[in-house]
């Protein structure tokens, strides 16, 4: 399939409310709408490789934003000093401490779950964009709600 440069547009505003989620998951400290403009270029510039039998827009697009978003989150360096961070203003605890689990899960954890409890991709759809089976995404994810639970001494 190949996107017309006009077609663009219309082709990736379905899916920028899932890429700016997903940015702000995987980069916190990174400006979402700087990642998601930095995804869309590389889409733009790539677009003649897109291939609808390898996985949906979305897809295509989510993984490309997972990858400048991981870039973003190398290159910024933390807005606040390790005090601040304990009790930010205005964020109530429980928040905080999910934050913080979601802090001690491994990389490809905390992939797999804003894949699919934050961006609302299914575990096919997060297997395209982590790059792996939809059975290691299930695994994955078990793996990462048994931590969070033991974390957040969740009885289960």
């Amino acid at each position: 399939m190949r996107i017309e440069p006009g077609d663009f547009a219309g082709w990736v505003r379905p899916h920028l409310g899932a890429m700016a989620r997903l940015a702000a998951r995987l980069a916190p400290q990174a400006d979402r709408d700087d990642i998601v403009q930095e995804a869309l270029t590389r889409a733009w510039l790539k677009r003649a490789q897109y291939d609808p039998g390898r996985g949906s827009p979305s897809v295509w697009l989510l993984a490309i934003t997972a990858d400048q978003a991981r870039k973003a989150a190398r290159r910024v360096r933390p807005l606040f000093t390790a005090r601040e961070a304990e009790h930010p203003a205005g964020i109530p605890d429980e928040r905080l401490d999910l934050r913080r689990a979601l802090d001690r899960l491994t990389e490809r954890q905390r992939l797999a779950v804003d894949c699919v409890y934050f961006a609302g991709l299914s575990t096919v759809e997060a297997a395209a964009v982590m790059g792996c089976s939809a059975g290691t995404v299930k695994s994955t994810l078990a793996d990462a709600r048994a931590k969070l639970r033991s974390l957040l001494e969740v009885a289960g």
